[in-house]
This record gives C-alpha cells, sequence and structure tokens, in this order.
C-alpha cells in the first residue's frame, strides 16, 4: 500500500495540471505554483495581515477555488486583536463618485469621523451585490447603525465585514483581474 508523507498541517493533494505540462494555465493554478513570496505578495493585497497571508499560501496547492476561499475564511477568523487592528490601518478609503453632493460628503465625512474616533480604526463595510447607486446610502446607514455599537461588538463586526472583502478580492484575483490589488471590492467610499 502507497502512503502520502506526513506533512503536519498540510493536507497532500495531488497537483492536477491541464494542458502542457508544467504550465499552469487557470488563475488558481498559476497561484499554486507561484514562489511562496509572490503568493504572499498578493494575498496582502487582499488583507493585510501577515499571518493571513502565510497561513493561506502555505497551505497551497488548493484544489480548487472553493477550497482556496474556504482556507482564507478560516484563517480570516483566526485573526487576533492586533492583526485586526494592522489589517483595519492598511484599508483604505476611496473617493465618491464625483457627481456625489456636497453635502453627502459633509454628512460622510463627519460619520467617519465619529466612527474613527468611537473605534479608533476606519470604517469597512463589504458592498458587494450593492448596486452603485445605493452605495452611498448603504454606507451612511450602516456606520450610523454600527456607532450604536460597542467596540468588542464593533470589533467582531468589522473582522467580519474585511473576511468579506477579503474573498471578494480573491474571488476577484482568480478571475481574470491577476491580482487583489486590482479588485473592484471596494471597502467604503471616503471623504
Amino acid at each position: 500500500m502507497h502512503r502520502l508523507p506526513d506533512l503536519p498541517g498540510r493536507v497532500a493533494i495531488p497537483v492536477q495540471a491541464r494542458g502542457a505540462p508544467g504550465t499552469p494555465s487557470s488563475p488558481l493554478e498559476r497561484f499554486n505554483a507561484a514562489p511562496a513570496q509572490d503568493a504572499e505578495r498578493d494575498l496582502l493585497a487582499c488583507l493585510h495581515s501577515l499571518r493571513w497571508a502565510l497561513r493561506v499560501a502555505g497551505h497551497r496547492p488548493y484544489p480548487d477555488t472553493a477550497s482556496l476561499l474556504a482556507a482564507a475564511d478560516e484563517a480570516a477568523y483566526d485573526l487576533s486583536a492586533k492583526e485586526l487592528a494592522e489589517a483595519l490601518t492598511a484599508e483604505s478609503l476611496p473617493a465618491l463618485p464625483e457627481d456625489t453632493y456636497t453635502a453627502a460628503h459633509t454628512a460622510l465625512s463627519a460619520a467617519h469621523a465619529a466612527y474613527e474616533t468611537k473605534f479608533g480604526h476606519v470604517f469597512v463595510i463589504s458592498l458587494d451585490g450593492v448596486p452603485e447607486e445605493e452605495t452611498l446610502d448603504r454606507v451612511l446607514e450602516d456606520i450610523r447603525s454600527r456607532l450604536a455599537n460597542d467596540p468588542e461588538d464593533e470589533r467582531v463586526v468589522a473582522a467580519e465585514q474585511l473576511r468579506r472583502l477579503a474573498r471578494g478580492r480573491l474571488e476577484t484575483m482568480l478571475g481574470d483581474a491577476g491580482n487583489c490589488a486590482n479588485s473592484p471590492h471596494r471597502a467604503v467610499p471616503g471623504h
């Protein structure tokens, strides 16, 4: 009987290739075959947590996208308070569309300031599935609602939003975009 070697913390998964031998043909195959530093760099663009990136990259190869996303989710759930704070610090606030009313900019700026004062970090929200024309209303509604949270409850909510952002960015990376840095998965319109 043939036994696979014991790989602590890893699951032995045979590499499956399609096309020319040695030439990764899909984004997942390219991710699986990338040098560790390249995979880690791409993952850090999805979620700025070194331990998360090392953990996700360290469990390659993944047999399919669902397995990679599940591993990324699991690693995100394990972020410590310090790692969460580090990841939140790295999140940026993209600008609102130019045709947004000045009053909306003012309201959003005030909401962001109140949130950052109360919680000590930037407000993050995954806007996947939210039509662009509803983005501003959704952000203002959520930020005002989350201002009522106590700091521990908000840490849990922010961690979940970061996990969802990382997942969306990974899905984009595995699509045609190439890496998480090019992802349309945005945190929240800024000021």
